[in-house]
C-alpha cells in the first residue's frame, strides 16, 4: 500500500526542502540522491549531509548516517532528543538504527520507500531490507516522532531518470 502524503508547515517544508536539495548535490557527484539536515529545537542547523557511498566506496555512507556521524561526538544526547533531522527520502533499516542509537527524536522524511521501490525497479536480488524506519522506532524505548512521506513531488525528482530499471 503506497503511504498518503503528509502536510507539513512552513518550517518543517523549508528544511526538508534543504535535504532535497543536498539529494541533488548527492546525485550530481555521482551518489544515489538522499540529503539530510539535523536541525536543534532552537532552529540551529546542526548538520547538513548527502549519500556518499560512491565517492568513498563506504556503503554505510548514506545522508543520514553521515549527519549522525557528524553529531554524535559534538552534540549532546539531550540537544538530539529535541532535534529533528530531515531526510529526503524515508530512512533505511540502517539509518533508522543510526538515528535510534543517536537519540533524535524526530524524522520528517520526503519520497517513502514504497515509491522508491518503484524508481528502482527492485526485483528480487535487488531488494532493500522491507522493514519501515516507523517498525525501527516503534521498537525504541524513546519515542522518535515520525512524520511523512511529505512533498513527494519534490522529493522524486532527483530520483527520475537515476535508477537503471
Amino acid at each position: 500500500m503506497t503511504p498518503a502524503e503528509t502536510p507539513l508547515n512552513d518550517v518543517d517544508g523549508a528544511y526538508l526542502r534543504q535535504a532535497i536539495a543536498w539529494s541533488r548535490v548527492a546525485r550530481e557527484r555521482g551518489n544515489r540522491p538522499f540529503g539530510a539536515v539535523v536541525v536543534a529545537d532552537d532552529g540551529r542547523v546542526l548538520a547538513e549531509a548527502w549519500c556518499n557511498t560512491s565517492e568513498t566506496g563506504d556503503c554505510t555512507g548514506h545522508a543520514e548516517t553521515n549527519a549522525v556521524r557528524q553529531l554524535s561526538t559534538v552534540v549532546d544526547r539531550e540537544t538530539l532528543s529535541r532535534a529533528t533531522l530531515y531526510s529526503s527520502g524515508e530512512p533505511c533499516v540502517m539509518c533508522a538504527g543510526a538515528i535510534f542509537w543517536s537519540a533524535i527524536g524526530r524524522v520528517v522524511f520526503g519520497i517513502d520507500a514504497v515509491r522508491l521501490r518503484v524508481f528502482r525497479g527492485e526485483r528480487g536480488e535487488q531488494r532493500d531490507a522491507e522493514l519501515s524506519c516507523r517498525d525501527v522506532f516503534a521498537a525504541s524505548p524513546h519515542a522518535i516522532e515520525c512524520i511523512g512521506p511529505a512533498l513527494i513531488d519534490e522529493a522524486s525528482g532527483p530520483h527520475q531518470g537515476f535508477w537503471k530499471v
